[in-house]
Formats: C-alpha cells, structure tokens, sequence
C-alpha cells in the first residue's frame, strides 16, 4: 500500500469498566503492522479506574488519542455512536475494549478497502477464546452460522436476507468509512428484535449493497462473564410437532408471524428514513416483508388462503425463509399449516 493512496485510519474505542483486560487489548493496537493516525476513547462513567489507565497509556502513545467521557451513561449503542462520530479518520475501526487485535488486521482490511472503494463497510472473522484469550473454541462465524452456504448467498448478491435471518457482523470486527457514517448515526433507539448498533450499521450498508466480510479471523474474541454482550449465538427457530400444529390455538400459531411483520416492518421504516427508496437492498426486504405479512393475516376461510399460500410457496419464499437448521421437509409443514391451521 502506497502512501499516497493510504487512507486515514481511526479507532472508536468505548470504555466501560473495563480496567483488567484494556491493557492487553491496547498492547495489541500498539503491535499492529499499520497503525491508526488517531484512536477516539468514549468513556461510558467508568467507575473502576479505567479513566485512569485510558489516560497513562494514552500518554505513551504513537498516535493521536483523545479521550471523551460521557457525563451521563448513555448505554452500549450511544456510546459507540459517540466515539464514531468523534472520529476523523478516513476509515474507522470499531474497537471492544477486552478483545486482542492481531497484528496484520488493521493493514489487511485496509489493503482490501483501498482495492474496493465501492465498500463501505467490512468485517472480519474472529477467533473466540476463554478469559485468558487461550483455548481457542473456534471460529466467530461458526457461533452465529456465517457458514458457507451463508456465505454463498451473500457472494450472490443476498446480504441483506442473510442479515435478516439474523446480524453476523461483530462490531468490534469491522469496519466503516468516515463518508458513510451519515447514514448511520444517529444510531436509532428503538431497534427491534436483537439488533444492535452493528447490526444496524450492517443493514444500511447491506441496504446500499456497500457492505463486504474478508474471510479471515484477525482478532482473539475474548469470552468471559463482565461482557455486556458477549457471543450472541443465533438461536435455531423452536421446531413445532405435527400434531401440536393441528390443536394449537389459531393465536399461538400466528403470534410469531405478527412478530416478525412487526420486526421487519420497524426495520423498513428505520431504512427508508436514511437510504433512498430504490436502494438496491430493499427489494430483498420488501419481499420477505410481504411473505410474512400474507402470513401473519391470511383470512379465516381455508379455502381463501390457498392463492396467497401457493403463490408464496411458487416464488420459492416458503424455502427461502425457513431456518437454516430445519429439515428440508419444513418449508412444506410450513405450507399445511397455513392452509390448514
């Protein structure tokens, strides 16, 4: 990489009680290969003297660091929004305050955003560790499934489906472009479901068709019990036996329909509100919409249900949206149970 070419580089880095693991994760910001032109500290009212450490290490520093403290908590996505708006840097890194950075991460990704200037926003895999960030348990991706048939869906031009099954991009393991972070914040309140400030970025960036994974693990995720958040597994959808479908209450069966039009349709709002109607990303959102919004309203007359059922079942959305754990019978329990329900 060329200097005339090398983008600025910025890490958001938020505090919050995180005094015993920050050092080690600071040591490895220092061993990278490529360093940051400035790291952003947003200090989340730490109570266990991290201010105090923030401070010494930033003293010794070979960058720029500025430190923010927040005068009142503002909770995990605000903070997060704060440091990356304090930011100046081409691109930005978000950074975990307990994590280990490898020391090619930081030159790797951005080789690969310089040779893509289309992407806006990338990320990468990680390797989840315990405590000590020994015993390696595997990979990131394997946690919350970005397995390969995932990872083939997307490469087809599907990351936004692929999101809408479920957020696969950490926060700490990705990054952003300083341009396209107005469309990001202010990261919105009400997110529904489980997604939170990363997921949200990854849908913006998928709704634009700017977001990107390189296919590699550059960090040590660092699992121990004073995480916030920690590993976020996606849950496989419970499965319902045969013969509960056909005694179950017509409001019990539909109750999980409505919570998903529910979801998506504040999802949709929450997009259209920053991105263009004619983002390429929404037509895979207005899709899955209207499956679950024929589902979770089909009339009460049998008979007047077989067109919308058929005709999602035709169009391929029945096996398109079921659980990448269920069988391959699913998609067609699926389709009884509406009819017949």
């Amino acid at each position: 990489m060329t200097q005339s070419i090398r983008p600025s580089i910025s890490i958001a880095l938020c505090t919050y009680n995180g005094a015993t693991h920050l050092s080690v994760q600071w040591q490895s910001l220092l061993e990278q290969a490529l360093l940051p032109d400035e790291v952003v500290i947003s200090d989340d009212q730490s109570t266990d003297g991290t201010i105090e450490l923030i401070t010494e290490l930033a003293a010794k520093a070979p960058f720029t660091v500025r430190i923010l403290e927040n005068p009142a908590r503002l909770g995990s996505n605000k903070n997060f929004e704060r440091a990356l708006s304090a930011c100046t840097g081409d691109l930005i890194y978000i950074c975990d305050q307990d994590d280990f950075w490898l020391p090619e991460k930081i030159a790797t990704i951005t080789q690969y955003m310089v040779e893509n200037p289309d992407i806006q926003v990338a990320f990468c895999d990680a390797w989840v560790t315990d405590e000590h960030l020994k015993n390696n348990q595997g990979r990131m991706w394997d946690v919350v499934r970005f397995d390969s048939v995932a990872q083939e869906r997307w490469q087809s031009g599907e990351s936004m489906e692929v999101l809408l099954d479920g957020n696969r991009m950490m926060g700490c393991a990705s990054v952003i472009r300083k341009s396209f972070l107005s469309h990001v914040v202010p990261i919105p309140t009400d997110l529904p479901g489980d997604y939170i400030y990363d997921g949200w970025i990854a849908l913006v960036a998928a709704a634009s068709n700017r977001i990107a994974y390189i296919n590699k693990p550059l960090q040590l995720y660092r699992t121990h019990i004073q995480q916030q958040i920690g590993v976020r597994a996606l849950e496989a959808q419970e499965t319902v036996l045969v013969r509960k479908r056909f005694t179950r209450q017509r409001t019990q069966k539909l109750a999980p329909l409505q919570l998903k039009q529910a979801q998506l349709t504040k999802i949709n709002q929450l997009l259209a509100s920053r991105l263009p109607a004619n983002a390429p990303g929404f037509s895979q959102l207005y899709r899955r919409l209207a499956h679950f919004t024929m589902r979770s309203s089909l009339p009460d007359n049998r008979l007047n249900r077989l067109a919308p059922v058929l005709g999602s079942l035709k169009q391929g959305n029945y096996q398109r949206y079921a659980d990448a754990s269920a069988n391959w019978y699913a998609p067609y329990l699926a389709v009884l149970g509406d009819i017949l329900e």
